[in-house]
């Protein structure tokens, strides 16, 4: 399967960083949301991420942020998705929100088009379950920023054939990528150890046993890890590490999955992290 248009649903951090990658490695993309403004947004954010990523390693000089813009084309009409080879979901982590998704991509997207969701812990199996090919429905756990990761985690699903598999590889191969294939369960490996850790993190902030620097500071000094837990978790957004705990803690019915109340105080405060200027670090 030659795969040259590839459809990214979602304008969010992860979205803008798939549709980034995507067109930086000369894929003809459309990026989809619901909203003219989150689009203005991205295209914002992607014009000063390429200029950025500038500072830190050498680009061809003919790869500009207009060249690489043009090759995204920004929508908030589904039907644009209707000669995509491949879709990349990164809908908010709520399944009642992701459920309405992908029956709609059924009936826009060629029956041979591959649905590989972003997701942080919501399980391949169910989010399958939403559409007529179960089979062409894969897991791939981009990190962030997606540009700079060389690494996913891929996520076969019950029913997800080995051709799906291999598409994807193929996919990510074209954007760089290599990937680790495990298994579905609620937060796969990565985010059922992360959002773990951050969420006992949080907890120590909340009892006072240390402060958010201090905590991260562990991290990297004892540990070697290049972000701390509460960073990691600014980085990533505190609503969707509320959103991913939420589904672990339903899931698996354990309390040690329970998110801490001041996590929940922060999201509801708007304290998001990097995208709203403030988490437990702020941002200019």
């Amino acid at each position: 399967m030659n795969i040259q248009t590839v459809g990214v649903v979602g304008a969010g951090v992860m979205g803008i960083g798939v549709a980034q990658n995507l067109a930086q490695t000369g894929h003809q993309v459309i990026l989809v949301d619901i909203s003219e403004n989150t689009l203005d947004k991205a295209k914002h954010e992607i014009r000063n991420n390429i200029r950025f990523q500038g500072f830190f390693k050498k680009t061809d000089k003919t790869e500009t942020p207009d060249s690489i813009l043009d090759k995204i084309e920004f929508s908030t009409n589904y039907k644009m998705l209707e000669n995509s080879d491949f879709v990349v979901e990164n809908v908010t982590e709520k399944w009642d929100i992701k459920k309405e998704v992908y029956p709609l991509l059924d009936s826009i997207c060629p029956a041979n088009c591959v649905f590989a969701a972003n997701t942080s812990a919501i399980p391949i199996t169910q989010i399958a379950s939403a559409t007529k090919r179960a089979d062409k429905v894969v897991g791939i756990h981009f990190m962030n920023p997606v540009p700079m990761k060389p690494m996913v985690e891929m996520i076969r699903g019950y029913h997800t054939s080995d051709i799906t598999i291999e598409i994807a590889k193929k996919m990510l191969d074209q954007m760089g990528k290599e990937c680790i294939i495990v298994n579905d369960s609620p937060g796969f490996v990565s985010n059922r150890v992360l959002m773990l850790t951050i969420n006992e993190a949080v907890f120590l902030l909340q009892d006072q046993v240390s402060t958010a620097e201090d905590i991260d500071k562990i991290f990297k000094s004892c540990f070697g890890h290049k972000m701390g837990p509460l960073e990691t978790a600014d980085l990533i957004g505190l609503d969707t590490i509320l959103f991913s705990i939420e589904v672990l803690y339903e899931s698996f019915n354990d309390s040690k999955y329970r998110p801490c109340p001041l996590l929940k105080k922060m999201v509801n405060a708007g304290l998001h992290g990097r995208k709203s200027g403030k988490g437990f670090y702020a941002y200019q």
